[in-house]
């Protein structure tokens, strides 16, 4: 791993206190990277922020949904470490499982207000604060629900599909400086995700070819190259991590 990726970056990751945003707030870390968190929780956040390393991470306890959350985590990594060049997406929710003709209209609403309104609302405020005049990097974490449909998490599927059509867009208008792209990973072994396969793992592994769930780690490693030079050609893209879950069967 090239330890020095993002020492001179200073990086924003939503709802990062478990799970995939923190993984890639991990990786960042290791790579040199001084990064702001972001979570709904205090405590865990706390431990979030013990468990990385308080020399180089900060917390700002707040809901993605929260213009002043949103506000106070940029202000907190510009007293802390300087402006943001770097920003994850990832704080999400899905108050609802069942079809989606049954799901209450306040939980779709709070699905967009979070997983699409959030995340607009960061990379707005990242412009705001003057991204576009240094350059960086915004990459937003969709879901593989967002590309086809998704039985019992209909709602959120639209949500992503939603945020996927968001990056296409923010690519587009704030090209050259800044670089969107988007992630879409099938199930990931977290707490979010544990609805969708907790009691019949073995049933779902047996979807992806290469024989296992995700582990937060899997998603980590193509944000981190998103949000890098490597990447510095690409931008508009959603990423599928899926395990080979999406290959066209044989036959």
């Amino acid at each position: 791993m090239p330890l020095s990726r993002f020492s001179d970056r200073v990086a924003l990751v939503t709802g990062a206190s478990r799970g995939i945003g923190l993984a890639v707030a991990e990786r960042l870390v290791a790579e040199g990277a001084r990064v702001v968190l972001t979570a709904r929780r205090e405590e865990a956040l706390t431990e979030a922020v013990e468990r990385l390393g308080a020399d180089r991470v900060r917390g700002v306890a707040g809901a993605a949904d929260d213009p002043e959350a949103r506000e106070a985590a940029f202000a907190a990594a510009e007293g802390a470490f300087g402006p943001v060049d770097l920003l994850v997406n990832n704080a999400g929710v899905n108050p609802a499982y069942g079809p989606s003709l049954e799901i209450d209209e306040a939980a779709v609403r709070k699905l967009f207000e979070v997983n699409v309104l959030g995340a607009f609302g960061y990379a707005r405020e990242a412009v705001r604060r003057g991204m576009g005049e240094r350059g960086g990097a915004i990459v937003n974490i969709a879901s593989i629900a967002g590309i086809g449909a998704s039985p019992n998490i209909g709602f959120y599927g639209v949500s992503k599909a939603a945020l996927i059509s968001l990056t296409a867009q923010l690519a587009h208008e704030l090209a050259p400086r800044i670089r969107v792209n988007a992630v879409a990973p099938a199930v990931v072994k977290t707490r979010f995700a544990r609805a969708l396969y907790e009691g019949r793992e073995a049933q779902v592994v047996a979807a992806y070819p290469l024989g296992r769930l995700g582990e937060p780690e899997d998603v980590a490693g193509p944000v981190a190259f998103l949000l890098s030079e490597d990447a510095a050609w690409i931008t508009g893209q959603t990423i599928v991590i899926d395990g080979g879950g999406s290959l066209p069967m044989p036959g």
